[in-house]
């Protein structure tokens, strides 16, 4: 729980909200569970509904530069329909199942960065109030931590990671934003690219893996962007080459030549389990903002997320609070 409060629409003497996740990290897919724990005001309230609804903190790019907000991505109805009598203690349990979009928050324990949050709403007699906010923790999918930890292998390190609102199109992207993963390069590479960014977009089938290399340039040539696509599966992780795998694919999305015409250049590869796809490009913003400050210790496991600045555990619950409450209506349209 990140705070609890009493339900300011409903006045003194109103009932109060508390939800309690359990402890420990789910995944994109995953389920999440906990109970919603109800404690009666001064008098009887008819509860409407409870809801779940998964926000998160993005940033979207302007003409005029770049803003955050937050969005609502999913929304869940766990209960509701009685009537909680004054003083009284309830406490109703819950399992939901996250979208298979749901960004991730920590590599190997350490937080990325990424704000995500589960807030509580409380209808009672037709007024509704979000009570009660609480972090949320997704560890990584089989699949995209073995492709991380084989860039890791390969030299890259971890530079941020932030979430992104708008499209990337040609993709099954279902969410109205994506997380990119910026990487730096490793020593092999650092000659052709500046970054390199992942985007995960998992489905219950499997996953889009996005790459996209901000290049840089020639004696003769201006840098540039390349952008590459490629679908993996969930099953058999174990038994892939994942480090010859990433390599291969890195080296496609290096070796594309500067476009004639200024825009990025596009391709679209497959992977064992995957499928050729259509080009395509980001909408609606795409370029990253500025993460939490991170240095990575690249070891036989992979990427190690060490904390050098920005948020800490403690001061990443404060933030999502702070940042949560100024913006209880919405996000960004």
């Amino acid at each position: 729980m990140v705070f609890k409060r009493l339900l300011g629409s409903l006045g003194v003497g109103g009932p109060t909200v508390d939800t309690v996740l359990t402890p420990g990290a789910t995944t994109p897919g995953g389920s999440l569970s906990g109970h919603v724990h109800l404690r009666g005001g001064s008098g009887d309230f008819d509860i409407d509904h409870i809801a779940l609804e998964l926000v998160a903190r993005v940033e979207a790019e302007h003409d005029d530069g770049e803003s955050q907000g937050v969005v609502a991505f999913d929304r869940f109805t766990v209960g509701g329909g009685f009537r909680l009598h004054a003083g009284a203690e309830q406490s109703l349990p819950f399992t939901v199942h996250l979208p298979w979009e749901t960004p991730i928050t920590e590599l190997y324990g350490q937080g990325l960065g990424i704000v995500l949050g589960v807030r509580t709403e409380l209808s009672v007699a037709g007024a509704r109030d979000k009570g009660d906010l609480d972090q949320l923790a997704v560890a990584p999918l089989p699949a995209q931590e073995a492709i991380l930890e084989a860039f890791g292998r390969l030299g890259f390190g971890f530079g941020s990671a932030d979430l992104e609102y708008g499209r990337i199109s040609g993709t099954g992207q279902q969410l109205p934003f994506y997380q990119e993963l910026e990487l730096t390069p490793a020593p092999q590479y650092a000659h052709a690219v500046n970054e390199i960014e992942v985007t995960f977009l998992a489905t219950p089938g499997g996953m889009e893996v996005v790459l996209e290399a901000d290049k840089r340039g020639g004696l003769f040539t201006e840098g540039h962007d390349a952008l590459t696509r490629f679908t993996v599966g969930h099953d058999g992780v174990q038994h892939q080459d994942w480090t010859a795998l990433v390599d291969g694919w890195v080296r496609q999305l290096v070796e594309h030549r500067a476009p004639h015409d200024g825009h990025p250049s596009y391709d679209a590869v497959h992977a064992p389990h995957g499928h050729h796809g259509d080009h395509h490009h980001h909408e609606d913003g795409h370029r990253s903002g500025p993460g939490m400050g991170t240095v990575v210790a690249v070891g036989a496991a992979g990427l190690a997320v060490g904390v050098v600045g920005g948020m800490v555990a403690a001061e990443a619950v404060d933030e999502i609070g702070d940042f949560f409450e100024g913006d209880d209506e919405g996000g960004e349209d």
